[in-house]
């Protein structure tokens, strides 16, 4: 485990992936001309160590552009860089609430959190990351550095607790190899180092006994055979009659070829399914009741046929009505496409004050021009 190093004056120490560059997420839909003048001057200041006149030059630069995404994010890492973790957070946790779709604030909470051992907190820190944005390799690796942790100082706990356990001592002796060697072999973060986790797992040689093709009529048995295997004269001669009937000889049935049965995909169109029901969790968090009741189709089937406008100012008032903050968190997702169509199976965990569920939600979407959105839904 360690995060991505652009110093050699790094202390070793540190560890997880802290994002220390402008990311994708953040260029995307919040660029304007002025970074081409001040924040990359900001960058540099940072390579260079130069932390106050860092932190001096964004705040001047911050002063007339206080929303600003990137030119916050760039002081949450100066102040990092100082060893300030508490004003880090604070910029962290404020460019979160302000931009819950970007996965880079939640990942630099993570490490920060980590850092002071509160790997609970940079737990729910990186599922936040992943869940804006499911692709988010850097995230993963974390929360696997996270988890070895969490193991870790649970196998030390039940040790204190029952010191001859030879099981334990075992386990906690791999845990603590795996992050010293992660921590050692990740300095420098490339795409080589996700290659072997694919590699493992290479797909199975029955795969391909799935593609043979259905029993072939005889005739098709001379390809198999062998020119003197195959000359039928020797059985013909011990035959009793009357001979059979050729027609009784009934080649392989054909069968009506079963319909392919959509299977959970993962490609392009399964990408677009899952930001889709992400955004939709992101406004319904934030309360955003323009983006929320715009994922539902015009044709959206509504619970006990009521009328939309009904369903609608039903939903505003429990969402937009509801005071403190509300949590929306999804796991399992699981897609299957068929055509325009899709049905997109999850695990949905909802939190409001005086309010914790959980429930297994099962949502049908439709193609809408490039965009899929919510027809039916059902929680059980």
């Amino acid at each position: 485990m360690a995060m991505i190093i652009d110093s050699p004056t790094q202390p070793r120490s540190r560890q997880f992936k802290l994002l220390r560059a402008m990311t994708i997420g953040l260029a995307i839909g919040l660029a304007t001309p002025a970074f081409a003048d001040e924040l990359p001057e900001v960058q540099r200041l940072i390579k260079q160590g130069q932390y106050p006149q860092a932190l001096e030059k964004v705040d001047a630069y911050l002063s007339t552009r206080p929303k600003d995404a990137q030119g916050r994010f760039l002081k949450g890492l100066i102040y990092t860089e100082m060893n300030k973790p508490t004003e880090a957070i604070g910029v962290f946790t404020r460019l979160s609430e302000d931009y819950p779709e970007l996965p880079e604030p939640y990942n630099n909470l993570a490490v920060l959190y980590a850092q002071q051992r509160q790997y609970d907190k940079a737990r729910t820190a990186l599922e936040m990351a992943i869940r804006t944005h499911p692709s988010y390799a850097i995230a993963y690796e974390n929360l696997g550095d996270v988890y070895a942790k969490l193991a870790s100082q649970a196998y030390d706990k039940a040790l204190q607790l029952d010191g001859s356990n030879a099981g334990t001592q075992n386990k906690l002796a791999l845990i603590r190899d795996l992050i010293t060697t992660s921590g050692k072999s990740n300095v420098k973060p490339t795409p080589a180092a996700a290659a072997p986790v694919v590699a493992v797992a290479p797909p199975p040689a029955p795969v391909k006994v799935a593609e043979a093709k259905p029993a072939a009529p005889p005739t098709a048995s001379v390809v198999s055979t062998t020119p003197g295997s195959a000359t039928p004269a020797a059985p013909a001669a011990v035959q009793p009659p009357p001979p059979a009937k050729p027609a009784e000889v009934k080649p392989a049935e054909a069968k009506p070829t079963p319909e392919p049965v959509p299977a959970p995909i993962a490609g392009a169109a399964g990408d677009d399914i899952a930001h889709a029901i992400n955004a939709w969790a992101s406004a319904w968090e934030r309360k955003d009741m323009k983006a929320y009741l715009g994922a539902y189709a015009t044709d959206f089937r509504t619970p006990k046929g009521i009328s939309r406008k009904d369903w609608e100012a039903e939903r505003t008032k429990r969402i937009a009505g509801k005071g403190g903050k509300i949590s929306v968190k999804i796991e399992d997702l699981q897609t299957t496409i068929n055509g325009d169509s899709a049905t997109v199976k999850f695990r949905q965990h909802y939190a409001a004050p005086g309010l914790n569920s959980s429930a297994t939600k099962t949502m049908t979407l439709a193609r809408t021009g490039n965009r899929w959105l919510i027809k039916e839904e059902n929680a059980r």
